[in-house]
């Protein structure tokens, strides 16, 4: 199916609005230059079906709002060793921000298990384009839907076309985020503070609003919390707010929406190699990027996106609702 750019003035002005925050962080961030940078650890654990990169990794910095087929090295997230079984057979899904990162890999594995995937995304093309072929090689169908998750209107257009196009509505996936890292809450404006708020809260209220009149008994929502949300990080103190709001709206509305079979679920990732994190940090700090986990890496996508199958199939999760999956490469939360 054919790419619907949506709303392109509020795409571009969104897309520049990140661009613009990047840019006066990035000032600050060379006005203060001097650091040292960790190269990274030695000898990191390889526990996956694959080897996967491990620090140092090469320096790197994108503008927002960041692009995968810009990566290096490319995420992995296609997960070859990942048998499909059925497990999704027949459903639709709508994973926000799945043009690339965790969004990317979770729309090809609902693929693989027998989804169709509506995509909704900002501005990245390219990377959009090349989702859609990885689902369609799946054998589903796949829709692309450009526009801003802050925009209540686009997110009820979301769903009108996703259950046009597919007929139904099954399983929803907010993952769309915005984050900048700040070393001091001075550095966050009342603009800079919106912007992370609306995109990474109001974006998964929207979305959820909007999908709940087309979810019934057995349908799930599942939403992309953050280790962030568990413990804080000092440099993304409104990027950590949002990801502890999303875990308190996760539990908040599986309590909500039990009485109705609809299940609620949050997966909290670690550090995950994500456009994400070279579209924020300074290049020299993406060498030791994942460094100081207990595995001493950082995770790929495909390491993650197998949660979001257990918790949407009805076969795998259906007596669990209300729970923060952590997949941190660490002990504990």
């Amino acid at each position: 199916m054919a790419t619907d750019r949506n709303g392109d003035n509020n795409v571009e002005r969104s897309a520049d609005k990140q661009r613009q925050i990047q840019a006066e962080q990035d000032q600050k961030d060379a006005a203060k230059k001097g650091g040292s940078s960790d190269s990274g650890s030695q000898g990191a654990a390889q526990t996956g079906a694959r080897e996967h990169p491990e620090p140092p990794l090469p320096k790197q910095h994108q503008e927002k709002p960041g692009h995968e087929h810009e990566l290096e090295p490319a995420p992995q997230f296609m997960a070859p060793a990942y048998r499909g079984s059925g497990k999704l057979d027949g459903m639709a899904a709508i994973v926000t921000g799945a043009d690339s990162g965790i969004g990317r890999a979770v729309a090809v594995l609902f693929a693989r298990e027998g989804a169709d995937v509506a995509v909704a995304y900002l501005s990245e093309d390219t990377d959009a384009q090349e989702t859609k072929r990885c689902v369609e090689a799946e054998g589903r169908k796949c829709l692309l839907i450009s526009g801003d998750v802050k925009d209540a209107e686009f997110c009820r257009r979301v769903v009108q076309e996703t259950v046009q196009a597919f007929g139904k509505l099954d399983v929803l996936v907010n993952n769309a985020a915005f984050q900048e890292h700040a070393d001091s809450l001075e550095d966050i404006t009342d603009e800079r503070f919106d912007e992370t708020m609306r995109t990474n809260i109001y974006g998964y209220f929207h979305m959820a609003r909007a999908a709940l009149p087309h979810l019934k008994e057995g349908s799930s929502i599942i939403n992309t919390g953050s280790v962030t949300g568990l413990r804080g990080h000092a440099t993304l103190l409104d990027y950590s707010t949002t990801k502890g709001a999303i875990h308190a709206f996760t539990m908040a509305l599986a309590s909500n929406l039990a009485s109705k079979g609809v299940r609620v679920n949050a997966v909290a990732p670690g550090p995950v190699w994500t456009p994400l994190n070279p579209a924020d940090q300074p290049a020299e700090k993406i060498e030791s990027f994942g460094a100081k986990t207990a595995l001493g890496r950082p995770a790929q996508p495909e390491e993650i996106s197998p949660a979001y199958v257990f918790l949407a199939s009805p076969a795998c999760a259906s007596y669990i609702t209300g729970i923060v999956l952590p997949i941190t490469g660490s002990p504990g939360s």
